[in-house]
């Protein structure tokens, strides 16, 4: 956190009034929301690779000058381990189809016309974004060639195919692959290709969408993303719905270029359909099988079904690839999201982490933990200034605005908590990812009245705030006060 509030301070002149760090999103970068005196935000960011910093800043700043929405780069360190960037806010197209997507795809009129918007974008990122753009700076590599095909192919075979137990012909497989990889890359053309273009990767704010997350994106054909963002299997786009999309998309993306006829394009389109919902079941066989990652053991279903629906229109130019996929499809589904198929043993759908947080006095014990499981946090506030040293504040608990006051305009504790809250987002968020069920974090002061209720309370409702999955207990024990947070 230093780096990146030094950072600011260099920018700014002056020292942020706040810094939050944000939820994971699985890369190796780190993000901060940084705040002023006067409530404007923006957004910090601390990455490990110096050449994927650059690549993000470099393509930042390209794709700005051409006029596309994405965010400003506001500063870079001499490194380029650390950037300041716009704040966009904090919800992505993703949050906003909630809705629609879990009413199994019925998507009202407005969440339609945020599909269009988006779609409508991408062939200005595509065609406008490779006008002039250096494609040496894309990281890790500058074009969609068959070594990336190759690379994806082979983690599905290995990450999904091979723990499955389909039976295939390695040979017979390596040459379909082969061939596929040449039909994929025989058109490069000239366009940028994004490689992630989802929901999640673009932000709504206002009313204006707003692209993330392009530091992966090279030289490649415009299929790609449209592949990946129409036939994203969690979305659950009704093939009406879909259709229109794929009707807006090809109306603007000729206004750049003229694409190949209707037919000719969606067969191209179909091969792209189809690599990408290998790709994707691979990279949820790694992190569901693998790694025990209850949330992509989830996603596996609804993929399922779509390479199944896929199948149907696909011929037999990869014969042997075709008949692995649709035994794969009819052998799985819908059984794969229950059993691993590593240990042939039950995986949890969906278990829930409960976070019990306690504040105590010293003087009567610390808390027990009563899942059974022993360990937790025990968090020790009597290092803190103590309100209760003075008599306006005997009578009072961590829970009145007065003793809030007086704690906040201190400091001390809030630096005492800004530590606490990176322990505990780390935890709780490894926690959830192994699918663990119960963590114990416990505040003691010298007579649990002051400091650790206030510390308390407040890592309950930022664990809740930003882990709303995770179900929080909180426990006031000398106060007798037990409540379960949103309830």
């Amino acid at each position: 956190m230093e780096l990146i509030t030094e950072l600011y301070r260099q920018w700014s002149g002056v020292e942020p009034a706040a810094v939050e760090k944000l939820p994971g999103a699985g890369s190796n970068r780190v993000y901060y929301r940084i705040g002023d005196a006067e409530g404007h935000t923006l957004i910090g960011c601390v990455g490990t690779s110096k050449e994927e910093n650059h690549a993000f800043i470099t393509l930042a700043r390209h794709f700005r000058a051409k006029g596309l929405p994405v965010p400003e780069v506001l500063a870079v360190s001499d490194d380029e381990l650390c950037y300041l960037q716009q704040d966009l806010g904090s919800t992505s197209l993703f949050d906003a189809l909630c809705k629609g997507r879990e009413a199994g795809g019925k998507y009202d009129k407005r969440e339609r016309e945020l599909l269009r918007q988006a779609i409508r974008l991408l062939p200005r990122m595509q065609f406008e974004g490779a006008e002039g753009l250096d494609f040496s700076v894309c990281y890790p590599q500058p074009e969609f060639d068959e070594i990336n095909v190759m690379f994806d192919l082979n983690y599905f075979k290995y990450c999904f195919l091979k723990p499955s137990g389909i039976d295939f012909h390695e040979l017979r497989l390596e040459h379909d692959f082969r061939q596929m990889a040449k039909d994929l890359t025989k058109e490069q053309g000239t366009t940028f290709l994004y490689r992630d273009f989802q929901a999640r990767n673009i932000m709504l704010n206002g009313n204006s969408l707003f692209c993330i997350d392009f530091q992966g994106g090279r030289r490649g054909p415009v299929y790609y993303d449209l592949a990946s963002f129409l036939w994203q299997a969690s979305a659950r786009y009704p093939d009406d719905l879909r259709k229109e999309l794929l009707d807006v998309y090809y109306n603007e993306a000729q206004k750049f270029t003229n694409l190949p006829p209707r037919k000719e394009f969606n067969q191209c389109l179909s091969l792209f359909v189809l690599f990408r919902l290998m790709q994707v079941l691979g990279a949820y066989g790694y992190r569901g099988y693998f790694e025990r990652k209850p949330h992509f053991i989830q996603s596996i279903p609804p993929a399922i079904e779509s390479l199944k629906q896929q199948l149907e229109g696909m011929g037999d130019g990869y014969p042997h690839l075709m008949d692995v996929l649709r035994r794969l499809t009819s052998h799985l589904s819908p059984n794969i999201p229950h059993v691993n198929p590593l240990t042939s043993h039950p995986l949890p759908l969906t278990p829930k982490l409960v976070v019990r947080i306690f504040s105590f006095s010293y003087k009567k014990g610390i808390p027990q933990d009563e899942s059974g499981n022993g360990g937790g946090y025990v968090f020790d506030c009597r290092g803190t200034h103590n309100p209760g040293r003075y008599e306006a504040y005997k009578h009072l608990t961590g829970l009145d605005d007065a003793v809030k006051k007086f704690l906040e305009d201190d400091g001390e504790i809030l630096r005492f908590l800004d530590h606490v809250y990176q322990l505990a987002d780390a935890h709780v968020q490894r926690y959830v990812e192994r699918g663990f069920t119960s963590l114990l974090f416990c505040f003691g002061c010298t007579g649990g009245q002051h400091r650790s209720v206030y510390s308390a309370q407040h890592l309950a409702e930022h664990i809740h705030s930003k882990f709303p999955q995770v179900e929080v207990r909180l426990c006031h024990r000398e106060q007798g006060i037990s409540s379960i947070l949103g309830e």
